[in-house]
């Protein structure tokens, strides 16, 4: 993603404000139906309806088993307790850290959070309009104060879906922030 590796610097400094972090990881099969390279004649960024609702197509990424799909060396976490792997079934893809795209598979971050009575999550991370905003209306949905860091994000912007990430957010009242906020 372009521009993505400038939130690491962000991301390493925030983590070690937390005591408790968590980490997701793409992790798509060869061929995933998400990639635009399993739909004959389609492209990258085009959607496709999916049983569970529009899918926008990806150019092949985080191929399981590939350094693609590694964590980047520079990010450092070694705190981190949970990695939840996304979108590791052929047939679905996954945005949020709390469901698949069918909005009702759960990953188990929910319960994760709740056992350790956490009620506040902190969002930074690759794609501010894909997993961030997914994740953050997840948390939300969920219970969780969901805040999202927007300088420790990225987006794509796949035919405005960054301001629609901002006005979806503002609507469900989910906070975005600059990381000089959190202390």
């Amino acid at each position: 993603m372009p521009q993505g590796d400038e939130i690491v610097t962000v991301v390493n400094r925030l983590a070690k404000n937390f005591r408790n972090v968590v980490l997701t990881q793409d992790w798509h099969p060869a061929g995933h139906l998400s990639f635009a390279s399993a739909h004959a004649g389609r492209s990258p960024y085009d959607t496709i309806a999916m049983p569970y609702g529009p899918q926008v197509l990806w150019p092949d990424h985080c191929v399981q088993g590939t350094p693609g799909a590694e964590f980047r060396e520079d990010l450092q976490t070694p705190h981190a307790a949970l990695v939840i792997r996304k979108g590791f079934r052929r047939a679905i893809d996954s945005y949020s850290a709390f469901y698949e795209n069918d909005r009702s598979t759960p990953t188990g971050l929910a319960g994760y959070l709740r056992e350790r009575g956490l009620t506040r999550v902190f969002l930074a991370g690759l794609a501010l309009d894909f997993c961030v905003r997914y994740s953050a209306e997840d948390a939300h949905r969920e219970g969780f104060e969901a805040i999202v860091i927007e300088d420790a994000c990225r987006g794509i912007d796949v035919e405005g879906s960054v301001a629609a990430t901002r006005r979806r957010l503002a609507e469900l009242g989910v906070r975005c922030v600059g990381a000089a906020e959190i202390s």
